[in-house]
């Protein structure tokens, strides 16, 4: 097993501890889209939990260092990428900025905030890639004020092939720590979904993600 691939798991095992992503192949969720997923991840609660960030953050740390050591500004995405960005950037003593969903309707009218000089190599810090439409939007209103956007980092991927597209698309790299498919046979080792689930979860994957 490679070291990413270690990462990939330990994060996924991590996420599934401490109910950050939850599985019910029976009993669906409902997205705030309508989508029925048997999926819901809510990465947001890494934060509470000092080993998982801190783990999450190396693990962004090793990815940025191996693939885009020229780096020169984190951005974290509003609201969930924040804080992530913030200790991303401070353990690579790294300027930091975030990114706002759309400029604010006051003041300066701001979208992103932080000090960006044009031409930046960047890195965008996101929690969860779905359809990847919010971080595409977030790395290209980077890109309009000037940054170099060199990749879209996240936490986690329901590996969309939409997403891939898009991302394809915006010539934008994506990156994630782990990522639906490792999420699943975790789980299953874990027990926590059994094996006549997994033919299940994958179509989902594939038939929601077209």
């Amino acid at each position: 097993m490679t070291e990413l691939s270690a990462l990939s798991s330990s994060i996924a095992r991590s996420l599934l501890d401490i109910g950050a992503v939850h599985l019910r192949p029976n009993e669906p969720f409902t997205w705030t889209s309508g989508i029925q997923s048997p999926i819901y991840c809510d990465n947001r609660l890494t934060l509470s939990y000092p080993e998982v960030r801190s783990a999450v953050a190396d693990g962004f740390c090793q990815v940025i260092r191996d693939h885009y050591p020229d780096a020169e500004v984190i951005a974290g995405t509003a609201t969930a990428g924040i804080p992530h960005a913030a200790w991303v950037a401070d353990k690579l003593g790294l300027p930091m900025i975030y990114i706002r969903d759309k400029a604010k309707g006051h003041g300066r009218q701001n979208q992103i905030e932080g000090l960006l000089k044009p031409g930046q190599k960047t890195i965008v810090i996101e929690d969860l890639i779905s359809t990847g439409g919010s971080s595409i939007k977030a790395a290209e209103a980077a890109r309009e004020a000037g940054a170099n956007v060199l990749a879209v980092v996240a936490i986690f991927t329901y590996q969309f092939a939409k997403a891939e597209r898009g991302f394809a698309d915006a010539g934008i790299p994506l990156h994630t720590l782990s990522n639906y498919t490792v999420l699943c046979q975790e789980a299953l080792a874990s027990g926590k979904i059994q094996s006549e689930d997994l033919d299940m979860l994958s179509r989902w994957r594939e038939e929601t993600g077209k």
